[in-house]
This record gives structure tokens, C-alpha cells and sequence, in this order.
């Protein structure tokens, strides 16, 4: 009988915190939790199989003073996340992203201005526009908050809703 072991590479998960980026390649995950009015932004690339994911609280840094730290906007951190993923091997004509969070955590507050996850997933929408990064897929709005899992090996996406199953967007 010959014993024969194959090596696995073991995977490690990367935990993105509130106003946080990281980025990796396959075959990690990278992982966000707490997603409520904040949006987590997944950009990667499917052919390196690198990616990465930001955890944004605000849509806009020009609103602020204190603005020290752009993973804290969508305007900024959207920037330095696809900046991070050129620096290890992404192509920008390969990026894909996908979204999730922006709920309603505060019923009763119908203003714009209160609604920061309305206005989180809007701005979103426009930096990666801009940016001419395809916006894939989407969970986002309502009013529970979310875990966003990227797996890198396969590039899926998972989402955890509060009281839901997970669903891959």
C-alpha cells in the first residue's frame, strides 16, 4: 500500500474591520462582519484571482474635518482598495465588483440625511462608475445587517442576512 499525502496550502481569512481594507489572493478569504448602514465593497479579479473588500461607515470624506483615514468613505476607500489590488497583480480591465449592507438600521428616520445607508450604497454606486469597475451583484437596503464572506479560490461571494440564509450574490 502506498501512502501517498498530498500537501494542501491551509486558507487563511482575513478579517475586515468598521473602516478597514484588505486584500488577498486564492486561495484566502476575506471576511467583514457588523455590515449595517455601512456598505462592504468586494472588487476582484478573476483571472489573478486577487481581491479585496472595504468596510465603508460614510459616502463622503469632504463632509469631515477629520477624514485621516480613507477606508472610512466610499469616495476615498473604493480609491486606495483598487490602488491595493494594482499593487499585487490586479488588472483593471479585469475587476468585477459586488456590494452588500446599507440598511436602514434606525426605523422611523425617512430623511435623506439620516439615511446613511441609502446614501452609502448611491456614492458607492457612482465612485465604481467612475472608476468603470462593473458592479456585478448586489445586497443591499432593508433594514438587518449582514457578514460578507469572498472567497478567492472561486471569486463567490457570500452574504449572511440577520434571520436569513446565506445566499451567494
Amino acid at each position: 500500500m502506498i501512502n501517498a499525502s498530498i500537501k494542501q496550502e491551509s486558507i487563511q481569512e482575513f478579517k475586515v474591520g468598521i473602516a478597514d481594507l484588505k486584500v488577498a489572493s486564492s486561495p484566502h478569504h476575506i471576511i467583514t462582519l457588523g455590515l449595517g448602514s455601512c456598505v462592504g465593497i468586494v472588487i476582484f479579479d478573476k483571472f489573478v484571482r486577487v481581491g479585496g473588500m472595504v468596510h465603508i461607515m460614510l459616502p463622503d470624506s469632504t463632509q469631515f474635518k477629520n477624514s485621516d483615514n480613507p477606508a472610512k468613505f466610499a469616495d476615498t476607500g473604493i480609491r486606495l482598495l483598487l490602488g491595493e489590488l494594482l499593487k499585487i497583480g490586479g488588472r483593471q480591465s479585469n475587476l468585477v465588483a459586488k456590494i452588500a449592507g446599507g440598511a436602514q438600521m434606525f426605523k422611523g428616520h425617512t430623511s435623506n440625511l439620516l439615511n446613511i445607508g441609502e446614501r452609502n450604497i448611491k456614492k458607492t454606486r457612482d465612485v465604481l462608475n467612475s472608476l468603470k469597475i462593473p458592479l456585478i451583484a448586489e445586497d443591499t437596503g432593508g433594514s438587518k445587517g449582514r457578514t460578507m464572506i469572498l472567497q478567492m479560490d472561486s471569486g463567490k461571494v457570500l452574504v449572511r442576512t440577520v434571520g436569513c440564509l446565506p445566499r451567494e450574490i
